[in-house]
């Protein structure tokens, strides 16, 4: 199709040279799960294992896969051997929200179905963080049906516990819960139902409750404003390994690849 793929190394894993020394460490890694050598050398033919331990080794920087693979295959790999970062126990994501006039980021709505509260604020933390790396200043909104004391109930309750335990964590970051949508992004609606915070109003990261309310709500704000959104972004794991949807297109491939090439130049402190 007249692409210069000068400077393009295409792999085939099943054929690589480096199969074998990616073999022997995976078979060192998971010793303790009775992965032996052969065993090893057969798991490293699958590109998603092969891809992962690129970036494990230092080999590449990051990894996108997806295109062909669901989500779970894509982030096995990453979760056997690559790790979370230190002091994180889950791996989450966000979407970029491309709007008009701004970036707002969008967690988690991809990854858990069903988040407890100490994983609700972990979320948080690594939204946040990730917004950072992508230039947008974390203002963030804990969303709930309820905003600050207007409603109760155990989903209320457990957005109010992950909002203190995001505090307590990172008492520098301008966080806020319960709070709903429209008082999170709307600035009038805000004065109202919750004034004087430092994020009602002027949210720019948004936590859902659980994956229901978070993959439906960016994906009908992307189809009802004609946002732009990008992600699965990954959040969490050592080192850059994203995910596709496999109904992606090819803008979407190019730019989830970009934002691996941003998280591998801009890691989170």
């Amino acid at each position: 199709n007249g692409i210069d793929l000068a400077g393009i190394n295409i792999v085939d894993p099943a054929t690589s040279e480096l199969r074998q020394g990616f073999a022997e460490k995976y078979a060192e890694l998971r010793a303790h799960k009775g992965v032996d050598l052969p065993k090893a050398l057969e798991i490293m033919q699958d590109g998603s294992y092969f891809g992962t331990m690129m970036v494990q080794l230092g080999v590449v920087d990051g990894m996108v896969s997806g295109a062909a693979h669901t989500t779970a295959h894509t982030i096995r790999p990453a979760l056997e051997f690559v790790k979370t970062r230190d002091g994180v126990k889950i791996v989450s994501s966000v979407f970029l929200m491309l709007m008009p006039d701004r970036v707002l980021v969008y967690g988690d709505c991809a990854v858990n179905p069903d988040p407890n509260v100490e994983q609700l604020a972990d979320i948080a933390l690594a939204s946040a963080e990730t917004a950072v790396q992508f230039g947008v200043e974390p203002r963030v909104a804990m969303l709930s049906y309820s905003t600050g004391g207007s409603g109760s109930g155990e989903a209320v309750d457990e957005v109010r516990l992950a909002t203190e335990l995001v505090r307590a964590r990172r008492p520098d970051l301008a966080v806020e819960g319960p709070i709903q949508y429209d008082a999170a992004v709307d600035a009038s609606i805000a004065a109202s139902k919750m004034p004087g915070s430092s994020v009602a109003g002027q949210a720019t990261v948004f936590i859902f409750p659980d994956l229901n309310t978070g993959n439906n709500t960016y994906k009908a704000v992307q189809q009802s404003s004609g946002a732009v959104a990008v992600g699965p972004v990954l959040q969490g794991l050592r080192k850059p390994v994203n995910d596709l949807s496999r109904g992606c297109t090819v803008e979407d491939i190019v730019n989830t690849v970009a934002i691996t090439a941003i998280q591998a130049q801009v890691p989170v402190s």
